[in-house]
C-alpha cells in the first residue's frame, strides 16, 4: 500500500507534487497575514485620526496600537499619509461619489421633496464621517499631496453628475460645477458647525428645509 502510494505522488504532475504545493500555500498565508496586518493599520490609524486629528498621530501611535514595529508600518505604508489616503480610498471617497451620482437622479426627477430627502441622507452620511473631518482639515493643511487628492476628489464629483451637466450649455458648465462644489463645501462646514462645534441650532427638520428652499432652485436646469 505504501508503494503504492508513493508510486501515485511520483506520478504527479510536477507542478502539483508536495514540494510545489507546499510553498504556494506558505505563499497563500503570508499574502492573508500580509493583508490582515494592512487592516489592522488601517483600523488603528482611523481611531487614532478621529480620536486626535491628523497632527498628533505620529507612525509609531499606529503601529504600537496593531502591536507592531515601525518597519512593519512601512512594508505596508510609507508615511503616515498613505494610511490616511487609503482610509479615504477604502470607504469615504466612493460612498460620497455614490451620494452625488444619487443626487443627479433626484435632480434628473425635478423633485423637490426627493432633494430634501437626499439632503436628510446627506447628513446621516456626515454623521458617519464627521470624526474624520478634523483629520482630513489638517492633513489638507500640512501635506500638499492632499490638497491635490482633496481638490480631484471634490472635482470628481459634478463630473459623475452627468445629467446634470448635459442640462447646463456647454459654455456654462464650469458655473454648474462650480455649483456644485459650493454645494459640497457649505454642507461640509455647515454641519461640522451645526453638529461637532454646536454652533449653530436648529432641528434637522429646520436645516433640511432650509437649505431646499437655497439649493434645490440653485440647482435646477438654467433658464433659457
Amino acid at each position: 500500500m505504501a508503494q503504492h502510494q508513493s508510486k501515485c505522488v511520483s506520478d504527479l504532475p510536477r507542478t502539483l507534487q508536495w514540494d510545489t504545493l507546499v510553498p504556494v500555500a506558505r505563499g497563500t498565508l503570508r499574502e492573508e497575514q500580509k493583508k490582515a496586518t494592512r487592516a489592522k493599520l488601517i483600523e488603528a490609524a482611523s481611531a487614532l485620526f478621529a480620536e486626535r486629528g491628523y497632527a498628533a498621530v505620529t507612525i509609531d501611535d499606529i503601529a504600537g496600537a496593531v502591536g507592531c514595529s515601525r518597519a512593519t508600518f512601512y512594508l505596508h505604508f510609507p508615511t503616515k499619509l498613505e494610511a490616511l489616503l487609503a482610509l479615504a480610498d477604502g470607504d469615504a471617497a466612493p460612498s460620497s461619489l455614490a451620494f452625488y451620482q444619487d443626487l443627479d437622479r433626484v435632480l434628473e426627477s425635478g423633485s423637490r421633496d426627493e432633494f430634501s430627502e437626499w439632503l436628510t441622507r446627506a447628513f446621516d452620511w456626515f454623521r458617519e464621517h464627521y470624526a474624520m473631518f478634523r483629520a482630513w482639515d489638517e492633513a489638507t493643511v500640512l501635506e500638499p499631496t492632499f490638497r491635490d487628492v482633496a481638490r480631484k476628489g471634490i472635482a470628481a464629483l459634478p463630473d459623475s453628475m452627468t445629467h446634470y451637466l448635459a442640462r447646463w450649455p456647454e459654455e456654462d458648465r464650469d458655473e454648474a460645477r462650480l455649483r456644485i462644489e459650493l454645494l459640497v463645501t457649505q454642507l461640509e462646514r455647515f454641519f461640522v458647525r451645526w453638529i461637532t462645534f454646536d454652533t449653530i441650532e436648529g432641528s434637522n427638520e429646520l436645516v433640511v428645509e432650509v437649505l431646499t428652499d437655497v439649493w434645490f432652485p440653485a440647482l435646477m436646469k438654467p433658464s433659457t
